[in-house]
């Protein structure tokens, strides 16, 4: 035994286990491994992507209208109050999942397979929202190329398409600034462009009867699918480019906006009606829910474009730094939104004789009737018109990226052998179906549908999905998994984490020390803990402390008390509250004096309620895989996959250590000191997060 013994300690020998694929030569391991999914190529991609994804039609259609109708500036108590409790705290959340694991929304719930379904329900959502949405693109490029002449077409009445009740408003004031019109029984040239000449909505009945497909229209959307595709050929290397025009040039035009509107006259009347606060209005319950409602679909929370962008990072990009930035960011862009939308309508309503409140509008109203006819009253009204529908059209861009590539990036991660390499022929057919599909959206009665579409495809459907991801991270996030008790091979024994202040001190000597050297085998037990004795099982905690420790690996520290109480109470106590409110509230829909009928009502419910019950469905799926009784099968169903954690091996310490696929060593930071000669303050970071496991470990001893 001695002999033995003593040859040993001559020549050092490294078990098979702790050598790195480079140190074993040309060994076959018998892995195929898919192409490389591919990372931001710059480093303002990841910050400016986000910002273009958050900063959308919504902030310049919605937002002034809704804090105008709540309160005016008061609104804003109730709007950043929400930010803090909801907004904040889910993109950062959505970005921490996404950048850890490097997996779209349908992988990325290998951490818990039971709720794939709400990945699954993700994709659902933002494939509907996707196919109306570049509807609404389509529209402004027509309006965009309409642009392009020496007078706009919804300028003056006498065209075609106009009816007798159309009345220029304009320029009809008398000497005391009164109308000698009553402008209640006339319409205006723009509204009945848009509703008569772009929609030609007077050749359908209803939702039931669309009508023929207008030509013009469906070009539109087939040049609005064409950019996409051209925009996301290349996935995040082509869309990240791209991102540093569309996300930054909008800003420069509604500062142009801006500008121009402060300076017309009767300007500061309509930023006085804007901003005045009216602080009785925050005693209302629906001023607090039109704020998290705003914050909630502003952000974008829940459609998974958040969660696949992060996945693109490197695995310590400072998104904590990045979702202040956007979260922020996104909320100074919808109040300098509302300055200029307000600026321009206080000089129209000082311009028709009327109050603002009768000038101004939501949605598609603002944006393609009344901002349109303000441009008519203004000097050189087609350069004004064209700078407004190319800001539309760049907001409206970058959303488009984010919920293509949010598709394209599950499913492709899904099944990355056979589609990752072929990623732009599938991305190209993927256009191809929305464009079918949205086709309806082109007829004479697409508007109705569109309605439909945006009342019911992201509505209480999306508010389920966060609310369910939220209960998934704080309660089950990282139970033991299963399969990970055969990577301790070394020791044969049935622990899961390798005990880190041990195992960590022969290779922290440097690279190129000889494991084992200490004699008798010394590094192998380092790994497998002392002798004779088990690896106790971790300390049970909730999932919120161990999602936060991952977080510690990952960026340096671990998120703060405010954000583990929001994740824990505030924000799915807030959403369950807007879900509760959606529900009591409900209202049909409708457009205009149009109602729509009982069935189109039950199809939109059923829509909303597909993406629920896809959560339920893909817990029934995940259950019947596994063996067992039902209790047996629901926690197997709830553990994470045996490869769950960091992409790279490594970034894979502590309970991640040796988990992927083809791994031959279990200690990473082998590969960052033969890459870097030295260990880092990341890897620092990932001793002080195995020290302690292993502490929880001896505490439960």
């Amino acid at each position: 035994m001695k002999k033995l013994q003593g040859a040993h300690l001559r020549k050092p020998i490294t078990p098979d286990l702790l050598m790195t694929p480079s140190d074993q030569g040309d060994v076959d391991l018998d892995v195929d491994f898919a192409a490389d999914r591919g990372n931001w190529t710059g480093k303002l991609d990841f910050l400016l992507s986000c910002i273009g994804y958050c900063v959308g039609l919504g902030n310049v259609w919605r937002f002034p209208y809704r804090a105008y109708t709540n309160g005016g500036g008061a609104f804003l108590v109730p709007y950043f109050l929400m930010l803090a409790i909801c907004g904040i705290p889910l993109f950062f959340l959505e970005l921490s999942l996404g950048q850890f694991s490097s997996l779209g929304p349908l992988a990325v719930w290998k951490i818990s397979p039971l709720f794939k379904g709400a990945g699954a329900a993700m994709l659902l959502i933002v494939g509907l929202v996707a196919i109306y949405y570049n509807m609404i693109i389509a529209y402004v490029l027509f309006y965009l190329f309409a642009s392009l002449t020496s007078d706009l077409p919804w300028e003056h009445c006498g065209n075609w398409w106009n009816t007798e009740l159309c009345l220029e408003h304009r320029g009809s004031k008398d000497g005391n600034g009164a109308l000698p019109l009553n402008l209640t029984c006339t319409v205006s040239p723009s509204e009945e462009y848009w509703s008569r000449y772009v929609l030609h909505i007077q050749g359908s009945q209803g939702i039931g009867s669309p009508g023929e497909i207008r030509w013009n229209l469906c070009l539109c959307l087939l040049l609005a699918w064409v950019i996409v595709f051209l925009c996301i050929l290349k996935g995040v290397k082509s869309s990240g480019k791209v991102v540093y025009f569309t996300a930054t040039f909008p800003y420069l035009i509604l500062l142009m906006l801006l500008v121009r509107g402060v300076t017309l006259p009767g300007a500061w009347k309509g930023i006085q009606f804007y901003l005045t606060p009216q602080f009785h209005h925050l005693l209302s319950s629906k001023v607090w829910i039109e704020a998290a409602l705003q914050i909630f679909y502003s952000l974008g929370v829940g459609f998974g474009g958040l969660l696949t962008f992060a996945s693109y990072n490197t695995f310590h990009q400072n998104i904590y730094r990045d979702t202040f930035i956007v979260t922020l960011g996104n909320a100074i862009t919808s109040i300098l939104a509302g300055f200029a939308i307000f600026s321009v309508l206080g000089y129209m309503s000082q311009e028709l004789g009327v109050p603002v409140d009768q000038v101004a509008k939501a949605g598609p109203g603002l944006a393609f009737v009344v901002y349109p006819q303000a441009m008519t009253m203004l000097p050189l009204s087609p350069f004004w018109s064209f700078l407004f529908f190319f800001m539309l059209l760049t907001l409206g861009l970058d959303s488009q990226f984010a919920f293509l590539e949010t598709i394209v990036t599950a499913v492709t991660d899904e099944f990355p052998y056979y589609l990752r390499p072929k990623k732009v022929v599938f991305s190209g057919l993927i256009c191809v179906a929305m464009y079918l599909m949205g086709l309806i959206l082109t007829t004479d009665g697409g508007m109705y549908w569109l309605v439909l579409l945006d009342d019911y495809s992201a509505s209480f459907g999306l508010m389920v999905v966060v609310i369910t991801t939220c209960l998934a991270v704080t309660r089950v996030y990282g139970e033991k998994s299963r399969g990970r008790q055969s990577r301790a091979l070394c020791s044969g024994r049935t622990g899961v984490y390798p005990r880190a202040p041990q195992y960590l001190g022969p290779w922290s000597q440097g690279p190129g020390f000889p494991v084992g050297a200490a004699g008798g085998g010394e590094g192998l037990l380092a790994l497998v803990g002392p002798a004779g004795g088990a690896i106790p099982p971790p300390l049970p905690c909730a999932g919120i402390q161990r999602f936060c420790r991952d977080i510690h690996m990952m960026l340096g520290f671990k998120p703060g008390l405010y954000f583990r109480a929001c994740w824990l109470f505030l924000s799915p106590a807030t959403l369950l509250a807007l879900l509760v409110y959606s529900i009591v509230k409900y209202q049909p829909s409708e457009y205009g004096s149009y109602r729509f009928p009982p069935w189109a009502e039950l199809l939109g419910i059923l829509m909303g309620l597909l993406s629920c019950l896809m959560i339920p469905a893909g817990m029934l799926v995940a259950v019947l895989r596994e063996e067992g009784s039902f209790w047996e099968r629901l926690q197997q169903a709830s553990r994470p996959a045996m490869d769950w954690g960091p992409s790279l091996e490594e970034n894979r310490t502590g309970m991640y250590v040796a988990t992927l696929a083809g791994s031959q060593s279990p200690k990473p930071l082998m590969v960052h000191m033969r890459k870097y000669g030295g260990i880092t303050s990341f890897e620092n970071t990932a001793i002080e997060v195995d020290r302690e496991i292993a502490e929880e470990e001896e505490s439960m001893m």
